[in-house]
């Protein structure tokens, strides 16, 4: 029988702590499934997922974050349609002005009031958890 097994991925909630009310850069995505998305992708092979958040941050948007923390792990199998992920999201933060590059079409920051409806994945449940705990200090429990 041959094992399979999910594949990991991150998710980086980057706040542009140079903004007023520390606003979060979404990209649209270049390829399937389109939309708007938190920065992120796959976790390399030898790679750590702090690394993988780092990277994908500075390919997607242009942005030398720092990992302020950990936030949460999202694993429903049914999270992306394409295959089964286990998403670690962190939080960081940044300085400057992000561009759109790699797997990004575009992209634009984002105040808590203004978050597009048409979110990927299980993005729109991310930051409703996000905005939650920003909010009120209240993390998710499941």
């Amino acid at each position: 029988m041959a094992y399979r097994n999910p594949a990991p991925t991150v998710d980086t909630i980057i706040e542009l702590i140079d903004r007023r009310d520390r606003p979060i850069v979404l990209i649209e995505r270049l390829n399937i499934p389109y939309g708007w998305a938190i920065p992120g992708g796959f976790v390399d092979y030898g790679e750590s997922a702090e690394k993988a958040a780092i990277r994908e941050a500075k390919e997607e948007v242009s942005l030398d974050v720092k990992l302020v923390e950990q936030f949460h792990t999202y694993s429903d199998p049914d999270r992306d349609a394409r295959q089964h992920t286990i998403a670690i999201v962190f939080i960081a933060i940044a300085k400057g002005q992000p561009q759109a590059a790699d797997d990004a079409q575009s992209l634009a920051i984002f105040n808590q009031w203004e978050i597009p409806t048409n979110l990927c994945f299980d993005h729109d449940r991310i930051l409703k958890d996000y905005w939650q705990y920003r909010n009120y200090g209240i993390r998710p429990h499941y």
